[in-house]
């Protein structure tokens, strides 16, 4: 199960039908014309929820083993941050966007209603915490199990840098291939980590 979280969500990144920097209104009109692909989005973004935050805490119980401090800040921070995912706009604007299109509400009323709910305290915190914590929290994680020698170090580093690209090629230079082999870089090192712990489950007690 490990690693199905993020796959699950590099496929997202692969065919979402919007750039995550575009302004609601346009996301609302590209969901109306893809929906297709928009629905399959939204099994996925379900599949993802089930299954990142076991396998963020898997992973993340494994990078403590050999770097405590780290790891462990690195697993607090993931696990808020997932844990925020299905309150924030992150993923409740997928949902809003694809009942209004078959509704029939046009996107620029769409765009407003996900304008207000992101204006929602709670909610626009939730979505803050899901960014920082998919980001850094991956991010430390990656280098506690570089650091603690858990795992090869080009699987730990994967997990490391993945997000980074993400954020590159999600934000900064918009290019969903490449923001979907990001997530892809933390599946395999999602996967190799779970090899281990099925050959030495200790590896997982901290």
């Amino acid at each position: 199960m490990t690693p199905i979280g993020p796959l699950a969500i590099a496929i997202v990144r692969g065919i979402l039908p919007y750039y995550t920097a575009d302004s609601n209104t346009t996301m609302a009109a590209k969901v109306a014309a893809h929906q297709g692909a928009e629905t399959i989005v939204i099994w996925l973004t379900f599949v993802a929820l089930l299954t990142m935050i076991p396998g963020v805490i898997a992973v993340g119980m494994l990078a403590r083993r050999n770097a405590p401090r780290l790891g462990t800040t690195g697993l607090v921070l993931a696990f808020a941050g997932f844990m925020c995912l299905f309150w924030s706009t992150v993923a409740g604007s997928d949902n809003v966007a694809l009942a209004a299109a078959r509704i029939g509400t046009s996107p620029a009323v769409t765009g407003k209603l996900v304008d207000a709910m992101g204006a929602i305290p709670a909610i626009g915190l939730a979505s803050n915490l899901f960014v920082l914590g998919h980001v850094v929290g991956l991010g430390l994680i990656g280098i506690a199990l570089w650091r603690g020698r858990v795992l090869p170090a080009w699987a730990a580093l994967m997990i490391a840098i993945s997000q980074l690209l993400h954020v590159v090629f999600a934000i900064i230079v918009p290019v969903h291939a490449l923001d979907g082999l990001a997530w892809g870089l933390t599946a395999v090192g999602f996967a190799v980590a779970a090899m281990a712990m099925v050959r030495e489950p200790s590896l997982g007690e901290s």
